[in-house]
């Protein structure tokens, strides 16, 4: 008797300084291969994931969402705590959930959210390396959430933009950008319709440079409107970098009602 195919949705959590990436390469240290391989241990067949987004080397997740085809007849159990027996520390599955044939990890998404974690003190950390991005003055967070807020808007983000992305157009709605300064670190809040290649860590290192007044608030508007990836900052570290928000439509019964949202455990509520 043929099974027929189910698809399975699964939250993933991990750091993504362990790994070279999420995208599957070669070499097989990615966060793609170690999960492919460790679920196809438990399906006993290959096993291909499709992922809500690609994120770079060093770049952490809280809430990657992930789906995959199989015929093979498994609990949801075994697709989290089986799976996780076969994964290293720097990854684990969080919850899974089968789904319609219709949905579909990325395009099915209508929002996501980053934030980035950023400590302004004169010595490097130690202990929260590679989980916290790193300045070594102190940056004004009033000027820079000032600033940030002039992100907020459908607009051309191709001054954010990394040469090397591959998005059909620039154009992205910016629902929230936010900037505080809370329990020791400064924590930036982004949530979109989509971003670009970079675009997140762009952001970061032009509201850095507000911060550390090399140029003024007004400036992140005239470079948006300026369209020219030469006229920004440089590319911010990776570091601090956590994708932790995707949202889907309520149709598909994913935790948090369809929205998934969470934040990295520590320094921040």
């Amino acid at each position: 008797m043929v099974v027929a195919d189910v698809r399975i949705a699964l939250g993933i959590e991990y750091a993504g300084d362990a790994f070279e990436g999420w995208q599957s390469q070669p070499h097989g240290r990615t966060v793609q291969d170690v999960l492919e391989r460790a679920l196809g241990a438990i399906a006993g067949e290959p096993i291909k994931l499709h992922a809500a987004g690609r994120t770079d080397t060093g770049v952490h997740a809280t809430a990657q969402v992930a789906h995959f085809d199989t015929g093979a007849s498994r609990s949801l159990a075994a697709w989290v705590r089986g799976a996780n027996t076969f994964l290293p520390l720097g990854v684990s599955v969080r919850w899974s959930l089968e789904v319609d044939e219709d949905f579909h990890a990325r395009f099915s998404a209508y929002e996501r959210s980053y934030r980035y974690l950023l400590c302004d003190v004169p010595v490097r950390p130690a202990v929260l390396a590679g989980k916290v991005g790193w300045f070594h003055l102190p940056l004004d967070v009033e000027k820079m959430a000032t600033a940030a807020a002039q992100l907020v808007g459908e607009y051309d983000f191709s001054s954010f933009r990394a040469a090397s992305c591959q998005a059909k157009t620039p154009v992205r709605n910016m629902l929230e950008a936010h900037v505080r300064r809370e329990a020791g670190v400064i924590v930036f809040d982004f949530r979109a319709n989509g971003f670009l290649h970079h675009m997140v860590r762009n952001l970061v290192g032009a509201l850095v440079y507000v911060g550390k007044g090399e140029r003024p608030v007004q400036w992140i508007s005239e470079l948006l409107a300026s369209r020219e990836r030469a006229k920004g900052a440089p590319t911010f570290s990776p570091d601090g970098l956590y994708l932790c928000g995707v949202a889907y439509p309520p149709r598909w019964a994913l935790p948090d009602g369809g929205r998934i949202m969470s934040r990295p455990y520590f320094a921040v509520s």
